[in-house]
């Protein structure tokens, strides 16, 4: 396992974890001078920017951009609007590969609203993601899909473990192609039993395009947004990443946290000093 002292190059930080508060320049700014290696931009702030002006600052400021979070999600409940789902998503894309972007992280969507219907969502996710990646080898960017805590199944996320992401990745690219893989986020797959033997088998077909940190508290006040710094929750850090990298992850540690009460009220350059010593001694 790589020693991360003394090596925040080798780290990233998603917009998230700052609360989306400031200007997206600024926020670049930010990360670039507390030292880090890599950014994770949300779309929102990038198209209420300008994506060609974002991309120029990343890069002179020696930034890698380790993911573009994230997809519109996809399942619908009409042909029309799921079509208008894969547009927009191809629209990002497009942006993805102008910011230079490593992934374009895939948060699949839940079920539509007034359906019941879960494995019509989940085969609506499987045809889109098929339709995504033609767009995805044009651009240059793969696509990772993130599977979510299953408390998320119904709202954001049909996509809930590991192994049912890379059952879809080896359905829908069996040659292993590269432009298609899984970005493994802490505070959602943590808790999979599965979770070591799926970690090693998207190692082995070589598809871990992203690692997300953060921890995951024992009293967790809201599902969404109180997300907890790394070392102040219950997971095993340490051990989480050195199966990712003995799985042959070699890519930048990337924090994420949304936490509307605690962190996102704190300082911006307070949570990167605060990331940047838990990542070195706890991550």
């Amino acid at each position: 396992m790589r020693n991360l002292k003394g090596r925040l190059d080798l780290c990233s930080i998603n917009t998230a974890t700052l609360g989306h508060r400031e200007p997206l320049s600024l926020t670049i700014d930010r990360i670039a001078r507390a030292g880090f290696g890599g950014i994770a931009p949300w779309r929102h702030e990038v198209e209420k920017a300008n994506v060609a002006d974002a991309a120029r600052q990343i890069r002179a400021l020696g930034l890698s951009v380790t993911g573009y979070c994230r997809s519109t999600y996809l399942p619908a409940t009409s042909r029309e609007q799921f079509a208008a789902n894969i547009d927009e998503n191809k629209a990002a894309l497009r942006d993805a590969a102008t910011l230079g972007a490593r992934c374009f992280v895939m948060v699949v969507g839940g079920l539509p609203e007034g359906s019941r219907d879960l494995s019509g969502a989940r085969a609506q996710v499987c045809d889109g993601i098929g339709e995504l990646l033609e767009t995805a080898r044009d651009c240059g960017v793969p696509l990772a899909l993130e599977p979510l805590h299953p408390m998320y199944a119904a709202d954001r996320a049909v996509l809930n473990t590991l192994a049912q992401a890379l059952d879809m990745c080896e359905r829908l690219d069996p040659h292993r192609s590269g432009f298609l893989g899984v970005a493994v986020d802490v505070y959602h797959c943590w808790w999979d039993p599965a979770l070591q033997a799926s970690i090693a088998a998207a190692g082995q077909a070589k598809r871990i395009l992203a690692y997300h940190a953060c921890d995951w508290l024992r009293d967790t006040r809201d599902m969404l947004l109180d997300r907890g710094m790394m070392g102040d929750g219950v997971v095993d850090l340490s051990a989480m990443r050195e199966s990712i990298e003995c799985a042959g992850y070699e890519g930048l540690i990337e924090v994420e946290i949304f936490s509307k009460e605690n962190w996102w009220r704190r300082d911006p350059d307070e949570v990167l000093r605060i990331c940047a010593d838990r990542l070195q001694t706890l991550c």
